[in-house]
């Protein structure tokens, strides 16, 4: 304990000292005069600068979006003119908005007034989870219009708290966020337009985590899955494209698995075994030797999280696996979507929290797994996945 305190001691007389240096002018000065400093002080003024003015670039990416450059240019060059006559916009307008455009590489210039898209505008346009994110985010930044008054307000005060309310009725709470995604068109009460724009959210994005899983993880050694949480089966039919013969169950709130019937009618799924519960108040059903909790944890508080694994361990047979796949704070190179969108998107939403790998092994550990291990993953941001054996 003594060398801890030391040790800790240490490191706070290193960075006072540090940060005493950094606030200095002089020192800044300094450092953009010299050669041998030049480049890293450059790089941290910019990364400072590009914090302080992200709503900016935000903004200007969600009026690209709703103006339909995306979607214009998408389909082949346009010029100002043309673009600003699709937008209901001048001119003028539709000229500021492109140099915004352009200076976050949405859109670029092949010639003389001849827009085309830009990298990240080429990416995104086909990035149907992202494109619906964007959509969804003008609900949460409402709530972030004042994040102290939100923060002071505690969880849930706000808007985005409202895409949850109809989950009460339905005997679960607060739903995971793929339960949210099932309601949209499901005719049951409570649900329709004022949770679409976070359907469509979910919906949208589920393929690309779903890739992310399936190429991380063999499900071929397995004879069934069980998807616990997992709305109208997007995540399920995923699956079933890469490993047919694998049995399948869906596990959701029964309203949800009522209006999942027809959805996986369509995609040639009828074969899929069909359990209506609430994963908060029922036990899951047994007969599956692999059980997924996709995007499922993160959105509720430890003690549903608890109860949830300690119930995928009880389902599951000697031997069983457990997968449990989402963003996760500490993530090196994505900490920003980890700890600082999620942990802010959580709050406002009224339930859940990031956690890390470490606190996962920790939760897996206490709900009795032997052993549980990360498996890495192609686009760790956007999914970590988990694998833990019963």
């Amino acid at each position: 304990m003594a060398e801890n305190t030391a040790s800790y001691a240490w490191k706070l007389r290193w960075l006072n000292a540090r940060n005493r240096m950094l606030a200095n002018p002089a020192f800044q000065r300094f450092a953009m005069r010299n050669p041998l400093m030049r480049r890293t002080a450059r790089y941290h003024a910019n990364a400072m600068f590009a914090v302080i003015t992200g709503f900016v670039q935000t903004k200007a990416l969600t009026a690209t979006v709703d103006a339909g450059v995306i979607r214009r240019l998408g389909d082949g060059p346009a010029s100002t003119v043309e673009l600003a006559q699709g937008a209901g916009l001048s001119q003028e307008a539709m000229q500021r908005l492109l140099g915004a455009a352009k200076a976050i590489d949405l859109v670029e210039l092949a010639a003389p007034d001849l827009w085309v898209l830009g990298q990240r505008g080429a990416a995104l346009s086909t990035n149907q989870g992202a494109l619906a994110m964007i959509e969804h985010h003008k609900i949460f930044y409402d709530d972030l219009a004042d994040p102290i008054a939100m923060l002071k307000g505690g969880r849930g005060q706000g808007k985005l708290a409202a895409f949850w309310t109809y989950a009460p009725a339905a005997g679960q709470g607060l739903p995971a966020a793929t339960d949210a995604a099932s309601w949209q068109g499901g005719g049951s009460e409570g649900d329709g337009g004022s949770v679409a724009p976070y359907s469509a959210l979910m919906a949208a994005s589920q393929p690309m985590v779903a890739e992310q899983v399936l190429d991380a993880y063999d499900f071929s050694r397995h004879t069934c899955l069980m998807d616990v949480g997992g709305g109208h089966g997007a995540f399920l039919a995923e699956v079933a494209q890469r490993h047919p013969r694998l049995s399948l169950k869906l596990f959701d709130l029964p309203a949800v698995v009522e209006g999942a019937k027809a959805k996986l009618a369509a995609r040639g799924l009828s074969h899929v075994s069909l359990h209506g519960g609430s994963f908060r108040d029922d036990p899951l059903p047994q007969g599956a030797d692999v059980i997924s909790l996709v995007r499922i944890c993160h959105d509720h508080d430890d003690d549903v999280v608890r109860a949830l694994l300690r119930k995928a361990h009880a389902a599951l047979p000697p031997g069983g696996r457990l997968l449990l796949a989402e963003p996760m704070a500490g993530t090196m190179g994505a900490e920003v979507m980890g700890d600082a969108y999620f942990g802010l998107y959580l709050w406002a939403m009224g339930s859940g929290r990031p956690r890390t790998v470490a606190a996962y092994l920790a939760l897996l550990a206490e709900a009795g797994f032997g052993s549980a291990r990360e498996v890495a993953t192609a686009l760790p941001m956007v999914t970590r996945l988990i694998v833990a054996q019963r």
